[in-house]
C-alpha cells in the first residue's frame, strides 16, 4: 500500500526532532564547543610576531584564523595525560591548549590534529568535508555518522550499517570523533594529506607527519614573516599516551622560542621528535 504524504511529513518531523533532541554544552556557533567556560587567552594574543616580523594575513573565517584563537589554560600549568597523570616530560612545552583529551588513550598525536580540522569544519558550516579514513582504508565520514550509520569491521573490511537514530548533537559528534581514533592514526592521516613542496613556507594548519608505528604529527597553529622573506611558525602537539594539546618550545633556539624559523628543504626538530624534510604535508 501506498504512504500518504501525511505520513512521509510525519516521518521527516520524527527525524528532524531526534537530530534536535541531543543537545550541545554551547550554541552551535561557538567556535570552540567543548568550552564550558569563557577565556582571553588564546595563541594570537599570547604570541605576538617576534620583533621585526609580521604576522600572517589569516581568511576570514578559515581554519588557520580559528587556530590562531585556540583557547589556552593560564599560565603555563602541567601537561595532563587522559587519565590525569601528569606526563613523564614537563620541559618540553610552552602553553596548554584549553581542550579536553577525553578518558581513553585515544586522543594521541594524529588524532590531536584530525579533532581540531574536524571542531572547525563543524564550526565553518562544512559537515561534508568531515571525513577521515581508517587504517584499513575505510571512509568515515560525519554526514553518514549523522544518519545513523555505524561500522562493523572485520579485519580489514568495514561495513557502514544504520543501527542509531539520526543525530547531529555534539555528543553524537565527539562519538564520531572516538570511533575515528580508534581506528585511524598517522599512517592513515599521513596517505590522505597533500605533499607540501620544501621550499614552501608553512601555513597555519598544515602538519609535520612522519606516517607509521609509532608516527607522529605535530600542527602548525601560527605563521609570521619579515621584510627579508624570512618565515617563522608555531606548533602544536598531542602526543603518547593520549594527552593535552600543548605549544611546543623551540629547543633549536631559545630566545626565539616557541616561535621555529622555516629552513626550507631541512628537517624540523622538536622537542620530542625529528621530521625529516619533506615530512610538511596540508588538508
Amino acid at each position: 500500500m501506498k504512504r500518504s504524504i501525511f505520513s512521509f511529513a510525519v516521518a521527516a518531523l520524527v527525524i528532524i526532532a531526534a537530530v534536535q533532541t541531543d543537545a550541545t554544552p554551547k550554541p552551535a556557533h561557538s567556535p570552540y564547543p567543548w568550552l564550558d567556560h569563557p577565556t582571553a587567552d588564546t595563541i594570537d594574543a599570547r604570541y605576538p610576531a617576534p620583533k621585526g616580523y609580521v604576522r600572517d594575513d589569516a581568511q576570514k573565517g578559515g581554519f588557520g584564523e580559528w587556530l590562531r584563537g585556540l583557547p589556552l589554560l593560564e599560565g603555563r600549568p602541567k601537561v595532563l595525560l587522559f587519565d590525569g597523570r601528569e606526563k613523564n616530560r614537563q620541559d618540553v612545552h610552552d602553553a596548554v591548549v584549553d581542550m579536553d583529551v577525553g578518558n581513553r588513550d585515544l586522543q594521541q598525536c594524529a588524532d590531536a590534529v584530525m579533532r581540531l580540522r574536524a571542531e572547525y569544519l563543524l564550526f565553518a558550516g562544512k559537515p561534508n568535508q568531515i571525513s577521515f579514513r581508517f587504517t584499513n582504508g575505510s571512509s568515515a565520514k560525519w554526514t553518514d555518522w549523522q544518519r545513523g550509520f555505524r561500522p562493523r569491521i572485520s579485519g580489514n573490511k568495514t561495513k557502514w550499517v544504520q543501527t542509531a537514530k539520526p543525530s547531529s548533537g555534539y555528543r553524537t559528534f565527539r562519538q564520531y570523533l572516538t570511533k575515528v581514533f580508534q581506528y585511524a592514526g598517522t599512517a592513515s592521516l599521513s596517505k590522505e594529506l597533500k605533499d607540501v613542496p620544501g621550499t614552501a613556507p608553512p601555513k597555519a594548519g598544515d602538519v609535520f607527519i612522519k606516517g607509521g608505528f609509532p608516527g607522529h604529527a605535530v600542527i602548525v597553529v601560527d605563521t609570521a614573516h619579515n621584510a627579508a622573506g624570512e618565515h617563522l611558525f608555531l606548533i602544536a602537539q598531542g602526543y603518547m599516551p593520549a594527552q593535552q594539546v600543548h605549544i611546543l618550545k623551540n629547543p633549536n633556539d631559545e630566545k626565539l622560542s616557541p616561535w621555529y624559523r622555516f629552513v626550507p628543504d631541512a628537517p624540523l626538530r622538536t622537542p620530542e621528535w625529528r621530521f625529516d624534510a619533506g615530512t610538511l604535508k596540508r588538508f
